[in-house]
C-alpha cells in the first residue's frame, strides 16, 4: 500500500447495492481522500464492487454482513444505508470493532441512540447519525430550531413512499426530538382530551405531534407548520427521485467522524456547530 493510500480514509458501505448506498459508494470511490475498501449486500456477496456496481477501480469485495466485512478488511468508517433493524446491528458491530460509523438509515429511536452514544464513548469512536444527508433537509432543521425560540405552536408532517416500513421517517423523528429538547409546543387541546380516535392527532414524539403520510410518488419529504393567531409559517423539504442530494452530506460526515468521539446527531450539527 502506498503512502497516498495510507493517508486515505478507508470506508465500508453497508447497503452498497441499494438506492442510496450505490451512488454514495460511487462518490466515495471518486474522492481522492477516501478509499472504498469493502461493501455489504446479501444479494451481491462474494462479488467485487467493480463487478457488482460497475465502479471503475473499486477492487474491494462485497460481504453478506457488516461483521464479516469489518473482520476481513480494515476500515476506518462504516457507512450504513440499510434498514432500521440491520442498521442497529451494524452500528453495534462497528463500534465493538473500534470502527467509526456514519449512519444514514432511519428507524432508530432516542433510546437506541443513547445506547449507541454510550458504547461509542466507551470505545472512543465517533458515530454520526444523519437521518437525512441532504443539506436542504439540514437547513430545514436549522431554521426550525431558530423558529421554536419565537413561535409557541407547531406540528410535523412526514411524507414518504407507500412502501416505507418505518414511521415516522428518521428525518421527522430527529426533527421532533431536536425541537423537543428546546421546548414543547403549546396551545393545542391535549390529545387525551380530544373527542374521537386519538390516533387522528398523530403520534407524540418528544411531546410533538408527528403525522406520517405514506403514498406513491413521495420519496421522503418533511414539513413543519408553525401557527399562531392570524398567521402560519410552513417550512418544507421535498426530496426528488434520485439519491444525489445525499452524497455530499454523507462524504462530509465520513471526513468528520474520524475526528469525533461519541454520537453526533444530524447533518446540521456539522454545518452549524
Amino acid at each position: 500500500m502506498t503512502n497516498k493510500e495510507n493517508n486515505r480514509i478507508q470506508v465500508c458501505v453497508a447497503g452498497i447495492t441499494g438506492w442510496t448506498g450505490k451512488p454514495v459508494a460511487e462518490a466515495i470511490a471518486s474522492a481522492s481522500d477516501l478509499h472504498l475498501v469493502s461493501g455489504v449486500s446479501r444479494s451481491a456477496a462474494g462479488q467485487t464492487i467493480a463487478a457488482a456496481l460497475h465502479i471503475e477501480g473499486a477492487d474491494g469485495v462485497i460481504f453478506s454482513t457488516a461483521q464479516e466485512a469489518l473482520d476481513a478488511v480494515p476500515a476506518h468508517v462504516l457507512v450504513d444505508f440499510t434498514s432500521a433493524e440491520a442498521a442497529k446491528e451494524n452500528v453495534h458491530a462497528a463500534i465493538e470493532r473500534g470502527v467509526n460509523v456514519v449512519n444514514g438509515s432511519s428507524g432508530l429511536t432516542a433510546d437506541d441512540y443513547a445506547t449507541i452514544d454510550s458504547l461509542a464513548q466507551d470505545r472512543q469512536v465517533g458515530v454520526i447519525a444523519l437521518a437525512n444527508a441532504s443539506v436542504m433537509a439540514a437547513l430545514l432543521q436549522h431554521f426550525a430550531v431558530q423558529a421554536v425560540e419565537y413561535l409557541p405552536s407547531w406540528e410535523v408532517i412526514d411524507y414518504a413512499d407507500a412502501a416505507k416500513m418505518d414511521v415516522p421517517s428518521g428525518t421527522s423523528r430527529q426533527l421532533a426530538e431536536r425541537l423537543g429538547e428546546i421546548r414543547r409546543p403549546s396551545g393545542a387541546k391535549p390529545v387525551e382530551e380530544v373527542v374521537g380516535p386519538s390516533e387522528a392527532r398523530g403520534a407524540s414524539i418528544a411531546g410533538i405531534q408527528v403525522h406520517s403520510i405514506r403514498l406513491p410518488s413521495y420519496v421522503v419529504s418533511t414539513e413543519i407548520i408553525f401557527g399562531q393567531a392570524g398567521e402560519r409559517l410552513i417550512v418544507r423539504h421535498e426530496a426528488g427521485e434520485t439519491a444525489a442530494p445525499y452524497e455530499g452530506g454523507t462524504l462530509l460526515a465520513v471526513r468528520e467522524v474520524v475526528h469525533r468521539i461519541g454520537l453526533t446527531r444530524g447533518l446540521d450539527s456539522l454545518l452549524f456547530p
